[in-house]
This record gives C-alpha cells, structure tokens and sequence, in this order.
C-alpha cells in the first residue's frame, strides 16, 4: 500500500455504517432504516463484497458493516480477504442467496454478527443493527484494560497422546504471542528426533537443541542467537533433527540452564515438551511457570491426564496447570462424552477447540501458520484465547467483534 493511501486511510473519519450490495431491493431495504438513523443514502453502495474490499483497502472502515455475498464464489475466502483490510471493532452483517447451514455456522463461527438469506426485508436490517449495537456496547463495558502480569516465563505444554495437536498449539499461540502481540517470544522443540515446530513455519530444525544438551557449558545468550532460527522479528526456534542411528543422552542440569538461558533472553518461552520426556525429566515440568495438558476427548487420554495431573502436583505444586480438550467433533462423534472426561479427572477443561479437518487441510495446503492462513476461524479464535492466557492478559468479552485484533505491546 502507497503512503499516500495509508495518509488517506488515517484521515478519513470513520462512518457508523456502510453498505456494499448487489440489487435494487436491497437498498430498497435499507433506505428506511438509513432515514431513521440520519445516515447518508450515499453510505449504501454497489458491488457487494469485491467492492468492499476494494474500497476498505484505502479507507476507515466503518463501525457497522453491512456486505452482499451474493455474487461471491468462494464467501469464505472473500471474508478473509476482507479481514485483510478492515480494521477491528467492526461489526459485519452479511447477505447471501445461498441458504446454507454449514455457511452459515462458518460465518457465524468466524465473528460475523448475522447472516440473512436473500430477499432481506427492513425489519430483519433494524433488527440486526440493533443487536450488533447492544453486543457492541456489552463488549465495551466488559472488556477488561490488557495489562500484561508476566514475562520471561516458560509454559510446558504436553500432549497427553500421540497426534492430539499439542505441537499445533504450541506452534500457534507463539505465533500469534511474537506477531499479534509483539512479544520476545521462542518455541523449545524438545522432541529432538521427531520434532515439528520448525517444519510448520517451513524452516529446517539444524541441530540448536542438540549443541545445546551435548555442550551445556557453551550455553550463553550468543550461543542461544546462534543456535536458533528466526521465522520473524520476535519469533525464534530451537529444535533439532537427531539422527535415528546417534542416541541423544538429555543430562537434566542442562536443561536447567537451557531453560535458565532462554527465560533471560525471551519474554515467553513455549516448551513443546513430548510426554515421554516430561515423564523421565519431571525437573522440566517443576521448571514451568504455566503447564498445560493437551487432550482429546478419548478413554486413553482420559486416564494420562489423570496421570499427569497428579505428577504436576508432586513436582510442580505450586504452578497453575491448564487443560485443552482438542479436536472436540460433535456429539455421537468422540469416544468419551465431555461430561463423563471432565467428571473422570475431576476438574473442568480450560479451553475446547473444535475438530475441523476440513481447515487443517486448507491450512496446510496454504503453506502459511495456521493463525494467519484461518485467523477468522473458531480454531484460532480458540488459540488466541490460550495466547491471551500465557502473557498474563485478561479479557471479558460477551463475544468477539468481527476480527477483534488483540492489543499489540512492545517487546523486549
């Protein structure tokens, strides 16, 4: 974008509405409610949703926003091109010909505010600008002020089984943590074999992690600059990729002072830690100022974080354990109902996100972080919470805005 449309877009002062449709009886809708508002006829354009985003590229958007999908091939992808230039706080209404459930849980699961199946009356338009103005107004009054409680602090998150996607999270929410919210922030891949946090951001692991435990007396903040690799400003990675053939003997006092090194030279430090290792070098867990438990919702699961939860307590007592529940699919669809898990490791899980193979498919194809490639999806929305979570930040929200960014502060 030029500087002269960035000038442009900071000058502009911003509209309470604005709407990109593609039919007369549409306008012809809104007209009425336009009137009762005192809002400009000229708020209401042509084009729909590609207009929008043409035009929303170089201007404010505006605090309600109201979008035709009629002509749209592909609405979610359009939507994401939309997140792409609209600005947060936005409340989006959409219309659409296509009278679909699963798009419309899509939008609705995204943060868009209603989606209305064409032909739209008057009353349906007040009606939603009136509810998009009391969730606009409930989220202002309690939302809590960002304040940030914590830094140089080191979370183990673990995964209970095999393939439950703690990797993912971990990955995601240091992603968001270094990019959203500018945070020092650095991955710890300690499955130093099978590790896959560098292959996410398309990097190769080199052999950091394994220096590192082979020759712990060279562990110094040069040695930490050298040995890991940067996917951005803020967001660094230590992993390796052992070879199969060349055993790796793990001594704990250098993990104490990898752990030390890395809490001196980060704001936040995410151990993906590999349950086995967490077993056999308990010292790991104890050194953690946050764990949490990643889980799906299956019998075998069930017991290990029952497991787990009692050797945190024993070497970690007083550091505050969380648990994920992960690929939650829909009822009938899991092995363990979430009642029968929660009431089995007598404790309610912290966060649940939702199974959605569909999108880590797309994701992966993207070749992007998954925070980036679906940042308007339920699954992220889920890991930005997690995110908020370990930098200490608290929010109460009555539900998120259309693409509501979280408050960005400077780094180490």
């Amino acid at each position: 974008m030029s500087i002269a449309s960035l000038l442009k877009k900071n000058e502009t002062v911003e509209d309470e509405f604005e709407a990109y449709v593609c039919d007369d009886d549409t306008t012809q809708a809104l007209v009425p409610v336009l009137n009762e508002r005192e809002w400009a006829p000229s708020l209401i354009k042509k084009g729909g949703i590609e207009n929008a985003i043409r035009t929303l590229a170089t201007a404010t958007s505006p605090k309600f926003l109201f979008v035709d999908l009629s002509k749209s091939a592909e609405p979610m992808e359009d939507m994401n091109a939309l997140a792409e230039v609209c600005e947060p706080g936005t409340m989006v209404i959409a219309i659409g010909k296509e009278n679909d459930i699963s798009l419309y849980r899509e939008l609705i699961n995204s943060g868009v505010q209603e989606y209305l199946v064409k032909p739209v009356t008057t009353d349906q338009i007040r009606e939603c600008i009136l509810t998009a103005e009391t969730t606009l107004r409930m989220s202002n009054e309690t939302e809590v002020e960002v304040t940030e409680k914590a830094t140089d602090k080191l979370v183990a998150i673990v995964g209970m089984r095999g393939g439950v996607g703690a990797s993912t999270i971990a990955s995601s929410c240091a992603w968001i943590i270094a990019n959203d919210m500018k945070r020092n922030t650095a991955i710890l891949d300690m499955d130093i074999y099978f590790g896959t946090d560098a292959l996410t951001f398309d990097l190769e692991p080199g052999r950091g992690l394994c220096d590192a435990l082979e020759n712990p007396s060279r562990i110094d903040g040069l040695f930490i600059e050298r040995a890991m690799i940067r996917q951005s400003d803020n967001l660094s990675i230590l992993g390796a990729e052992a070879s199969l053939n060349d055993p790796t003997y793990t001594d704990p006092s250098a993990m104490s002072h990898l752990l030390s090194e890395l809490k001196h030279n980060f704001n936040y430090v995410l151990m993906d830690l590999p349950r086995n290792m967490a077993a056999e070098y308990p010292l790991m867990l104890s050194e953690a100022d946050e764990i949490i438990l990643v889980s799906d919702l299956t019998l075998a699961a069930a017991r290990d974080v029952i497991r787990f939860l009692a050797l945190c307590k024993t070497v970690a007592p007083e550091t505050t354990v969380k648990v994920v529940l992960n690929k939650v699919a829909g009822a009938g669809m899991v092995e363990v109902d979430k009642r029968d898990f929660e009431a089995s490791i007598e404790r309610s899980a912290d966060w649940e996100i939702p199974f959605d193979p569909k999108l880590m498919v797309q994701v992966s194809r993207a070749g992007k972080p998954l925070p980036q490639a679906a940042r308007m999806s339920k699954v992220v929305k889920v890991l930005k919470e997690i995110s908020v979570n370990i930098i200490g930040e608290k929010t109460e929200k009555s539900k998120e805005s259309f693409w509501k960014k979280l408050t960005s502060n400077s780094g180490k």
